[in-house]
């Protein structure tokens, strides 16, 4: 084959579409064009109609929000909790633990770690050396809390009674129903 005919072979292929456009032109002025359901008056360009149906809306209001979850991991307690750690008899070597009264909010920074305590009980272990029991609320079991537990931080960084909810890794949700911290005597 001849290198100028296989040069211009794509461009003799064209040559009937250019002539078939000019044709073309005068159809398209006789016929409206674009979709059947658009109304025959208006004649804007559908791309830029489409454009600015799509462009985003100007925000009036805009909302950040943080939201920062804590976690609480299992502690070995500092000694092994005999069952009769809550009882008023004294144990073998003459430990005993008693349970005062606390305020109504632990700080979340200061819990070094939790175990679960007899009943519906959580034992946290403070960082500075204090003990302290958490109540839960009816129908909660601290056995469901063995890895510990997750909780939303508040701007006052506080766990309080009736306000938060522990959330276990296995899916409990509870609310601590009192505080109280652990005292030993007998020693």
């Amino acid at each position: 084959m001849n290198p100028a005919a296989a040069l211009f072979a794509p461009f003799l292929l064209l040559l009937p579409v250019a002539v078939a456009g000019t044709d073309a032109v005068a159809e398209r002025e006789a016929v409206p064009s674009g979709p059947m359901s658009r109304p025959a008056g208006d004649e804007g360009d559908p791309w830029v109609t489409m454009s600015t149906s799509y462009r985003p809306q100007d925000g009036k209001q805009v909302r950040i929000e943080q939201h920062v979850t804590v976690r609480i991991g299992p502690r070995p307690a500092p000694m092994p909790l005999p069952p009769t750690m809550f009882d008023d008899d004294l144990d073998n070597d003459g430990h005993r633990f008693v349970e005062r009264k606390a305020g109504k909010c632990v700080p979340i920074a200061g819990i070094f770690g939790v175990q679960s305590a007899p009943g519906n009980r959580l034992l946290l272990i403070m960082r500075d050396q204090r003990m302290f029991t958490a109540t839960l609320k009816k129908g909660c079991n601290s056995r469901d809390f063995y890895s510990g537990f997750i909780v939303a931080k508040n701007e006052d960084g506080l766990i309080c009674t009736g306000r938060d909810q522990l959330l276990s890794r296995s899916g409990a949700n509870c609310q601590v129903d009192s505080f109280r911290e652990l005292v030993e005597v007998g020693r």
